[in-house]
């Protein structure tokens, strides 16, 4: 079974799904639950609340404190960056910490989860997480599901 990062990677580089992410986290979702609810569905997880408190209990500290300021940080600084090379270059190095700042949080998030078992289940961990069911959220499943 594929590790969650690699998961989240091959699933965000599919069509459609980055601008469906992008609008799942503009809605106030967290995208990087939203991509570990499905590998989980995946892996034939049942969503019990517990293990959605769990994830959220690891993932909600993280991006608060960690990921989104790298991320405000980053596009507080892209109409300037367009002007200032130097700036450009920072604003590149700030982009890498927030992909490895969510590296680490899908580390930890698979550390919590990669021992619940696999049991028959039709639970919707994206439904569970987004609290709705937007067109944007269908693109994420379609992608998801595709092997």
């Amino acid at each position: 079974m594929q590790d969650l990062w690699n998961f989240a990677l091959e699933r965000y580089a599919r069509s459609g799904v980055e601008q469906a992410c992008l609008q799942l986290q503009e809605a106030g979702s967290d995208v990087c639950l939203l991509l570990t609810g499905a590998w989980l569905q995946g892996r034939g997880v049942r969503c019990l609340d517990q293990r959605l408190c769990a994830l959220r209990n690891v993932a909600g500290p993280w991006q608060r404190e960690v990921i989104s300021p790298l991320r405000q940080t980053r596009r507080d600084w892209r109409a300037a960056a367009g002007q200032d090379t130097e700036l450009a270059a920072l604003r590149e190095q700030v982009k890498k910490l927030e992909l490895q700042a969510e590296r680490v949080l899908f580390e930890r998030l698979q550390a919590l989860a990669e021992g619940w078992p696999a049991e028959a289940s039709e639970d919707d961990w994206l439904i569970r997480l987004a609290g709705n069911d937007s067109a944007a959220l269908q693109v994420l499943r379609d992608a998801v599901n595709q092997p």
